[in-house]
C-alpha cells in the first residue's frame, strides 16, 4: 500500500500525526504514560507530560526491555529493540471510514503474549492495520512492562503487579482519547493471546475496569496458570535482589533504579535457570494474587458473575504444548515414569488417571507426546472450556474455537502449536519468514486467515459471528474448527 498523507489527531497531552497507507490511517508509538527511568522504574505508571507542537506517529515506540523470547525457535529471530526511555506506546489502526463520517467504530485492546517476559506491540507480528480494514473497527496495541520491570513484588516499595497497571493505564488511555481516532470508547474488546490473553480476562474482572469492557477476546490463554500467591513472589523478589547483591528494606529502591538495565534482565535470567523446573513453563514472576488488577482468583470472580453481560469469544490451538516442549531433548526423551513423574508433581494424585486417559486417546503416541498433550489441557483447553461453559450456562453470548492449521511441513511435529494463529488474525504472513509454525502459506491459508479475522471483527463489531452458533455448555459440535 503506496504511502500518502497523514491525518493529525488531538489526545489529551498533545497532537500526533498518523501516516495513511491505503484504507488505513496508523498513528505508532503514541505514549500513555511516562517513561519508567529514573524514579518511575518500578513505580506504578504516571501521566505523561505531553508535548508542543505535533508528534510524528510513524514508527513505534521501543520494546519494553527484555531479553529474547523463549518461543523463537517456533515463532522466529527478534532483533532486541527495546528502550526503558519512551517504551510505554500504544499504536491506534483506524480505517480511512471512522473519519469520514458516521458512527464511531468498534474498538479492539490486543495485547501480546510472551509468558509475562518478552513481546512489543510494536512488532510487525501484531501490526493491526489489515485487520482495522477488513472489520472497520478501530485496533489499539499497546506495550507494558514484563519480566522484572513489570512483576517484581515488592509492594513496600510501590512495585506490584505494574504491568497489570499499564494495562490499566492503556484503558484508562483509550476511554479518554479513541474518539479522536474514530473509535467509540462505549463499545471496547479487550483481548490477546496467551499472556495477553490471561491480561485481557483480568481486566475484563477487575472492578476497577470491568465497566471499561464490551466484550473479551481469548486466545490460548494459560488460564490452568494460578497466579502466583504473594508469599511465592516475594522470596523469588529476595531471590532476585541476592542476584543482584541489593539489600532489602529501604534502600532496595534507591539501589535497583540506579542499576542498568543490562544486569537487571541477566540477573533475571540467571533466576530463571534456577528456578526452572523440567515440564513448568511458568516463569519467574507474572501477576501475583490480591496485587492490583488480580484481586482474586478468575474463579472466584467468575462465579460471582463479573463476566456476566460481557459476549466472549475464547479458544486454543489444536497442540498448544508443542511449543515449549518440541525442542527440549529431555522431554522428548521422557520415558513413561519419567512423564508420570512429572506430572505427579504437577496435579497430584490424578496424574496416572489423566496420563492413561490422554494414552487412550492416543495408543500410537510415545511418552512424550501423551506429556506434552496433557500439558495443552491442563494448561489451556480445560479452563478454556471450563469458563466458556460457565458464561454460555449464565446465557451470555460465548463462542468457542480451535485453531487446526499446521504447516505442510513440520519437521519438528509442531502441529497446530500455541501462537500459531496470529498470522492469520493480523494478515501479517510474510512477517513470518521461516517460522516453523507457519512453514510457508498458501493462498488456501491466508484465506483460512481472512475467514478467522473476519469471525474476529464480526465479534467485536457486534458480539456475534455470522454463520457461527453460539456455544452451548459441554456441547464440542458447537466448537468451531479453523484449519
Amino acid at each position: 500500500m503506496a504511502g500518502s498523507e497523514g491525518r493529525i489527531v488531538d489526545t489529551g497531552r498533545g497532537r500526533v500525526k498518523g501516516v495513511a497507507q491505503g484504507e488505513v490511517i496508523s498513528f505508532r508509538g503514541i505514549p500513555y504514560a511516562a517513561s519508567p527511568v529514573g524514579e518511575l522504574r518500578f513505580a506504578p505508571p504516571r501521566p505523561h507530560p505531553g508535548w508542543t507542537g505535533v508528534r510524528k506517529a510513524a514508527q513505534a515506540g521501543p520494546a519494553v526491555p527484555q531479553a529474547a523470547s523463549r518461543l523463537e525457535q517456533v515463532m522466529g529471530h527478534r532483533v532486541p529493540d527495546w528502550n526503558e526511555d519512551g517504551s510505554l506506546t500504544v499504536n491506534v489502526h483506524s480505517p480511512l471510514r471512522a473519519f469520514e463520517g458516521g458512527a464511531p467504530r468498534p474498538v479492539l485492546i490486543w495485547w501480546h503474549g510472551g509468558g509475562f517476559t518478552s513481546g512489543s506491540a510494536g512488532w510487525d507480528w501484531y501490526d493491526g492495520g489489515r485487520l482495522a480494514v477488513l472489520g472497520g473497527i478501530v485496533v489499539v496495541t499497546a506495550n507494558y512492562r514484563v519480566g522484572p520491570f513489570g512483576y517484581l513484588y515488592l509492594p513496600e516499595m510501590g512495585a506490584a503487579n505494574l504491568g497489570p497497571q499499564d494495562q490499566a493505564a492503556v484503558l484508562r488511555w483509550v476511554q479518554d482519547n479513541i474518539a479522536s481516532f474514530g473509535g467509540d470508547p462505549r463499545n471496547v474488546t479487550v483481548g490477546g493471546q496467551s499472556a495477553g490473553a490471561y491480561s485481557a480476562l483480568s481486566l475484563a474482572l477487575d472492578p476497577r475496569t470491568t465497566q471499561l469492557v464490551t466484550r473479551v477476546l481469548l486466545e490460548s490463554g494459560p488460564f490452568g496458570l494460578a497466579p502466583q500467591e504473594p508469599q511465592d513472589a516475594a522470596e523469588n523478589a529476595e531471590a532476585y535482589l541476592r542476584l543482584l547483591g541489593v539489600p532489602g528494606g529501604a534502600d532496595a529502591a534507591r539501589a535497583l533504579r540506579a542499576l542498568p538495565v543490562e544486569r537487571l534482565l541477566s540477573a533475571y535470567g540467571e533466576l530463571a535457570g534456577r528456578l526452572a523446573r523440567l515440564g513448568n513453563v511458568a516463569p519467574p514472576m507474572y501477576p501475583v494474587l490480591g496485587g492490583p488488577g488480580v484481586p482474586r482468583a478468575w474463579q472466584r470472580t467468575l462465579a460471582d458473575g463479573a463476566l456476566d453481560g460481557k459476549a466472549l469469544l475464547i479458544g486454543t490451538t489444536r497442540n498448544e504444548a508443542t511449543a515449549f516442549f518440541a525442542f527440549d531433548p529431555r522431554i522428548q526423551n521422557l520415558s513413561f515414569a519419567g512423564a508420570l513423574d512429572i506430572l505427579t508433581r504437577q496435579i497430584g494424585d490424578q496424574a496416572h488417571e489423566v496420563y492413561q486417559r490422554h494414552a487412550a486417546r492416543l495408543p500410537q503416541a510415545t511418552p512424550a507426546q501423551i506429556f506434552t498433550t496433557v500439558q495443552t489441557d491442563e494448561l489451556f483447553r480445560n479452563s478454556a472450556l471450563q469458563i466458556a461453559d460457565h458464561h454460555a450456562a449464565g446465557g451470555n453470548a460465548s463462542y468457542v474455537y480451535q485453531f487446526d492449521y499446521q504447516p505442510a511441513e513440520d519437521e519438528h511435529a509442531l502441529g497446530a502449536t500455541h501462537c500459531g494463529e496470529l498470522p492469520f488474525l493480523f494478515n501479517t504472513f510474510d512477517a513470518y519468514p521461516d517460522s516453523p509454525m507457519l512453514g510457508k502459506p498458501t493462498d488456501t491459508d491466508r484465506a483460512l486467515g481472512h475467514t478467522f479475522a473476519t469471525a474476529v471483527a464480526e465479534f467485536v463489531t457486534t458480539g456475534s459471528v455470522n454463520d457461527w452458533l453460539p456455544y452451548a455448555p459441554a456441547t464440542a459440535a458447537r466448537i468451531r474448527h479453523f484449519g
